[in-house]
């Protein structure tokens, strides 16, 4: 069964719409820096425990 939308208020949904892309793109941010931090941890680590470990020529 396929229900159809409820009729709403279209410039009320444009309002919101407009308020969320005002904020920006934050969380994009928080999330692609929080990937780049732990790449660099575990490059770091990898350097650190495993080529200098084993003489780092």
């Amino acid at each position: 069964m396929i229900l159809e939308p409820m009729e709403r208020d279209a410039s009320h949904d444009q309002a919101r719409v407009d308020a969320v892309v005002a904020r920006g793109p934050g969380g994009a941010f928080a999330v692609a820096g929080l990937a780049v931090a732990i790449v660099l941890a575990i490059w770091v680590a990898f350097y650190v425990l495993v080529y200098l470990a084993r003489g780092g020529d």
